[in-house]
């Protein structure tokens, strides 16, 4: 059977929106992504595509459960994407949220490390332009930061694989329990693409500032295929327990924080790949599993979620939590399908959220960590405080104070957070659609009535804690400081101290450097003047003696003593050119 990588049907769809006409880059935009989900739907696993390149043998299609199930949910994302964007005129953004997901695909589908590396890089190096292309500077300056630190998370990664590669080994398979430099700088490069706290700064700092149609796509790929190469590469490495807890909660407490609606969303993020993280330190198969799930049911959500606060953000020109509220009545659809995600993040049964956050807790459980399970289970609650009551809340439902009157949007817009709601309701009411595609086979039933009923009990304890203290949770014109602070601030510091003295080196090298040259280069002119000098020298010397034991009979210098006379010159000229002569008749006869 002919198999074509996914891959293959993004990158040629982001070729025909940059060379069709404007009235058919929709075929591109649309076609592509399409193409895409049926090629993923169509692949089996235990497929392999070899493509041989210089000495080695590439697995640029490698496919298994796990590369399956999250080439799915990405394609699909895609295209929901893509419909989203419809109305973007600007080709180069359709472009780059197409070579985007092509490289995402690309990373999940990877059997080798230098695709995967190929991959990863395209995914940096495409993505940076869904922020650029928003056109303000603090989009352009995030984007440059963007890209430093993904370049840096992708230098680290390419050490680990040269490293790997001097061993002989090409495949990407489990490097858990191995440890060396090798494990370590994978893991370093993989660690920041997830946003692993305290690297995670990059997220919440780029992701507010991309373009309305353009954080939909940075919303579900970068992170989740960092979590999907956690989840093929460092099962049951604990380290990373601990570290999606502190996700878990740290994305959770901002989040409660924050007034910017998409920074909130970004901060969300850290906190839900919190669960994906902590899962893949767990290391089980029902916790892989439950990682798996929950990345597939988190792309939805979020999709769903950075396209309501991108409506809205279109519709007002607003984003701060302080310049919105009262918006419900004017945009209802809105309204309605931004909170099916909202409802679907924070774990309300019959959502997707449901059914994949409870495995992953339950998976902490049945591992024996009670202490794991209550900190996630916490982090849950802060969860439904920031999305699923906060936000909402103060955007749609609070005192429309700056008197609002949004823009009509486009209908492309509500079909694509239609899908995107529809597929939440689907999956949270028919689980065993998604369970069944998980690598590992399980029984678990996420409907157990003590599992819904502890679940409906947390969450209306934290809707009525909401309720009771909401005028805590008004929205304040603060900026919260987060790790860049680190980067910004004592580290422009350091630096700029580095820098002085940097300055104060250079400046003492150009000081040695002039002193040098200006005395090598009369010598560099005319050599023979080293002869010169070291005579002169030496007669100096000599003279000098003589006079301290007391020679009297010193002869008056005379200048023309040590020239050559005119004749001679003369003589040396003619005897060159009667050789010339000679030469040259020579060579006539």
């Amino acid at each position: 059977m002919f198999t074509m990588h996914p891959s293959v049907f993004l990158a040629a769809g982001a070729f025909l929106v940059l060379v069709l006409p404007a009235r058919w880059r929709h075929v591109g935009l649309l076609g592509g992504p399409a193409l895409a989900v049926l090629a993923v739907l169509g692949l089996q696993p235990g497929t392999v595509v070899p493509f041989p390149f210089l000495d080695f043998e590439l697995q640029v299609l490698r496919v298994d459960a796990l590369a399956r199930v999250f080439g799915i949910i990405f394609a699909t994302t895609a295209l929901l994407g893509a419909v989203y964007a419809l109305h973007v005129k600007t080709r180069g953004e359709h472009a780059a949220a197409l070579l985007y997901a092509a490289g995402s695909l690309g990373v999940v589908f990877a059997g080798d490390w230098l695709t995967l590396f190929f991959c990863w890089e395209l995914m940096a190096a495409s993505s940076v332009f869904l922020i650029w292309f928003r056109g303000r500077p603090e989009s352009l300056a995030a984007g440059f930061r963007y890209l430093l630190v993904h370049f840096l998370g992708g230098n680290l990664l390419l050490g680990g694989i040269l490293l790997l590669m001097s061993q002989g080994s090409m495949d990407v398979v489990s490097l858990t329990g191995t440890g060396g430099p090798a494990f370590w700088l994978i893991l370093a490069g993989v660690a920041i693409n997830a946003a692993v706290v305290p690297l995670h700064a990059w997220l919440t700092d780029a992701y507010p500032e991309g373009t309305v149609t353009g954080s939909v796509f940075l919303s579900a790929f970068t992170t989740k295929v960092a979590v999907c190469v956690l989840i093929r590469v460092f099962p049951g490495t604990e380290l990373l327990i601990w570290a999606g807890v502190v996700m878990a909660l740290y994305g959770a407490v901002y989040a409660i924080l924050e007034n910017d609606a998409r920074r909130l969303l970004a901060y969300s993020i850290i906190s839900q790949v919190g669960y994906m993280v902590a899962a893949v330190g767990i290391g089980t198969e029902l916790a892989l599993n439950g990682a798996t799930a929950h990345a597939f049911s988190h792309i939805l959500y979020k999709a769903l979620l950075f396209m309501g606060a991108g409506a809205v953000l279109y519709a007002t020109g607003k984003s701060k939590l302080t310049e919105l509220g009262g918006l419900a009545r004017a945009m209802p659809a809105v309204v309605v399908l931004f909170m099916i995600g909202s409802l679907s993040i924070s774990g309300v049964p019959l959502l997707s959220g449901f059914i994949s956050k409870s495995l992953v807790v339950y998976s902490a459980e049945a591992s024996g960590l009670a202490l794991v399970t209550l900190l996630l289970q916490l982090a849950g609650v802060g969860t439904f405080l920031h999305t699923g009551l906060k936000l909402p809340y103060l955007m749609f439902f609070g005192e429309n104070r700056h008197n609002l009157r949004p823009a009509k949007l486009p209908l492309n817009m509500y079909a694509a957070m239609a899908g995107g709601a529809l597929l939440c309701v689907l999956f949270g009411v028919y689980p065993a659609l998604l369970y069944a595609q998980l690598p590992y086979p399980m029984a678990y039933e996420p409907f157990a009535v003590l599992k819904v009923l502890a679940t409906v009990q947390l969450l209306l304890a934290a809707a009525a804690g909401f309720w009771l203290c909401r005028a805590g949770f008004g929205p304040e014109p603060t900026v919260s400081l987060d790790f860049d602070w680190f980067y910004r601030k004592p580290a422009a510091a350091l630096l700029g101290r580095a820098l002085d003295g940097l300055r104060g080196v250079k400046g003492t090298v150009e000081g040695w450097g002039a002193a040098f040259f200006r005395i090598a280069a009369p010598y560099v002119r005319n050599p023979l003047l080293v002869g010169v000098d070291l005579l002169r020298n030496t007669s100096y010397r000599a003279a000098r003696r003589l006079d301290q034991e007391g020679w009297s009979g010193r002869v008056p210098y005379d200048e023309n003593r040590h020239r050559f006379p005119t004749g001679f010159s003369v003589l040396w000229s003619l005897m060159f050119l009667s050789l010339m002569v000679v030469f040259l008749y020579a060579g006539l006869l």
